[in-house]
């Protein structure tokens, strides 16, 4: 247990709820101030998603040493994974305006119509909507600040994995 009380399965909670809380900002967002996610955001939710379960299954599990090197590695993978389609979708808004991709079809046609690894293909690829930016907090669009929060739980994944002084059950 940590000085200040909190046990190991309390910062797996919290990671939980801070991926928790980051999708019901997406569809709040989406659906109370209408503002369309492209393909590269969906994505992004799905790794979100992915972090969230793994923190989810960790706190409920409260593992020990090697569980915790599992459990943050695949913490880690997914937060990785979302820093990489984040980085690609902020390097699409910072393009100069005549190098934007054009827009392409939407999510939904792509799965329709073409097999699952020509569709990845083509929105890890982006496009026009991808470089929109609709929205800032602080001078930053949400892909530079799902890139910076996915950089931190990749960092906070890796800290539950290594921390065996501080973190006991």
């Amino acid at each position: 247990m940590l000085k200040n009380g909190l046990t190991q399965r309390a910062f797996y909670a919290l990671g939980f709820l801070a991926c928790s809380g980051l999708l019901a900002y997406a569809y709040y967002l989406q659906f109370a101030r209408h503002l369309e996610p492209c393909p590269l955001c969906i994505f992004q939710r799905l790794f979100y998603l992915g972090a969230g379960l793994v923190f989810l299954a960790a706190a409920i599990h409260n593992p020990a040493k090697a569980g915790r090197v599992i459990y943050g590695l695949l913490c880690a993978m997914f937060s990785l994974g979302g820093a990489g389609v984040a980085a690609r979708q902020v390097w699409l808004q910072h393009l100069p305006p005549d190098q934007v991709p054009e827009c392409g079809p939407g999510l939904n046609y792509m799965l329709d119509s073409f097999p699952l690894n020509k569709t990845l293909k083509m929105v890890l690829e982006g496009s026009g909507e991808c470089a929109k930016v609709d929205w800032r907090f602080l001078g930053f669009s949400i892909a530079e600040w799902s890139l910076l929060i996915f950089i931190l739980l990749a960092v906070f994944s890796f800290f539950l994995m290594r921390e065996e002084k501080c973190l006991t059950s």
